[in-house]
């Protein structure tokens, strides 16, 4: 049992096989599809279930592109998709933070990384870029992981017209195009993984992050009608939504960026959220955001709303308190 809550803390428990077990079962009922469960079949699969690892068709030879690789989340996928055998391609704005992050990953595990700086907010000359770039490279697992965030949460007439047109850019746009460049290779090889990460804030309209969650809505859209179009084709489509993450874009919030039992850094949380790739389609990647998610779709949506407002309005004076500090 220690091991167990251990590992839901984020801790390595590859040596304790029997708290691993248990560990899967717990995480396969909180993350698969869990609003569709009822309390009673989700405690049944919590004591009975047996998770299994579903057969995505990747091999090792391939390589998993990741974008919004060099902070945070993406970052944290990078170097757990590594530690598996993968090998990579690192896609994100900076020249000098992909190639400190390559020189991480490839200190640390024996695979060959390659790295594509490029500003998804310029974009179609981006996607003409990755293109020539990843021409000829197997790709096995694609992560749309990038995305852009307001500076704080904010009244839509408030938000510079900048930060907007780059939300609809990256948000909408880098999801919607890369997979497009790639899923024809995967199609053609009949295997492969696409994983979207969208965000909790979908779950409803969100004051305060009005275009944000919009957009992380459109995400979720997206994906699950991208998984029925490329089932035939024995292609994986996963969604992840998750909750609130020690990560950069919450830096504005003191609150978030302590952390706690329902906020975990970026390196447990994709440990997990990689550990759910070929078992749901749709997840929150971290057990403790799975009974979030649960509770919070049991209130109708004018509840989750009203709370989510009062929610971002704190959150709204934590970003103006500290952007008067600076």
């Amino acid at each position: 049992m220690i091991c167990v809550l251990a590992s839901c803390l984020g801790y390595d428990i590859q040596s304790c096989s029997q708290a691993k077990k248990l560990y899967e079962q717990l995480f396969f009922v909180l993350t698969v599809k869990i609003n569709k469960c009822s309390c009673l079949r989700i405690l049944w699969r919590i004591i009975f279930s047996i998770s299994t690892q579903a057969d995505t068709g990747i091999s090792f030879s391939d390589c998993a592109v990741i974008t919004g690789a060099t902070d945070g989340i993406g970052k944290e996928y990078a170097k757990e998709l590594a530690r598996q055998g993968l090998n990579l391609v690192l896609i994100s704005r900076t020249k000098e933070k992909l190639i400190a992050v390559t020189n991480e990953i490839e200190s640390e595990h024996k695979v060959k990384t390659k790295w594509i700086a490029v500003d998804f907010a310029k974009g179609r000359e981006a996607y003409e870029q990755i293109e020539k770039e990843l021409a000829g490279i197997p790709i096995g697992i694609l992560v749309n992981n990038v995305g852009r965030m307001y500076d704080y949460p904010e009244t839509l007439d408030l938000v510079p017209e900048d930060t907007i047109w780059d939300i609809l850019t990256i948000n909408i746009g880098a999801v919607t195009m890369l997979t497009r460049k790639i899923v024809p290779q995967m199609k053609a090889a009949r295997r492969g993984a696409i994983v979207n990460i969208g965000s909790g804030s979908e779950l409803q309209p969100m004051p305060n992050m009005a275009v944000y969650a919009a957009s992380k809505k459109y995400v979720s859209y997206f994906t699950q009608a991208l998984e029925q179009e490329l089932a035939e084709h024995n292609v994986t489509v996963q969604l992840v939504m998750p909750m609130f993450v020690i990560t950069k874009m919450n830096e504005y919030s003191d609150s978030v960026m302590r952390g706690g039992f329902l906020i975990p850094n970026a390196r447990s949380f994709a440990r997990s959220a990689v550990f759910t790739l070929g078992k749901t389609s749709m997840t929150t990647g971290f057990w403790t955001h799975g009974l979030q998610y649960f509770f919070m779709k049991m209130a109708p949506q004018h509840l989750r709303m009203l709370i989510g407002h009062q929610l971002t309005r704190r959150l709204r004076l934590e970003g103006l308190s500290q952007k008067k500090l600076t």
